[in-house]
């Protein structure tokens, strides 16, 4: 079924469209870059993370570049930054399964959950 992501800008109202993300493999400590990728303009990628064929049982990580895209919106923040990075870990346990990771992101919070 694969692995999709959406994020979400609570801090606007709106698809976090532009926001870089990497999603990483991870074995314990160690993480490999699987790839990179900018959001399109509803806050998604244009093709699945992973389609059905690819998605293996591990362990993964994404991260999003949070800092980067308020301060593309001009959004003013703090030096340092509350929120520079948000790194998700999170397990696949069922290859055969969706997994969709949104992410419900301001400057100063966040929110996940395994969605549908």
């Amino acid at each position: 079924m694969g692995l999709s992501t959406h994020v979400l800008d609570t801090m606007n109202g709106c698809p976090a469209a532009g926001m870089r993300v990497e999603l990483f493999s991870t074995d314990g400590e160690r993480a490999t870059l699987v790839k990179s990728l900018t959001l399109n303009h509803d806050g998604r990628t244009d093709a699945p993370l992973f389609d059905n064929h690819s998605l293996k049982v591990g362990t993964y990580r994404l991260t999003f570049d949070v800092a980067a895209y308020f301060k593309a919106r001009g959004v003013v923040l703090p030096e340092p930054n509350f929120l520079h990075r948000v790194s998700l870990d999170f397990g696949v346990a069922h290859a055969d399964q969706h997994y969709h990771v949104p992410l419900l992101v301001s400057p100063w919070a966040y929110s996940t959950y395994r969605g549908s």
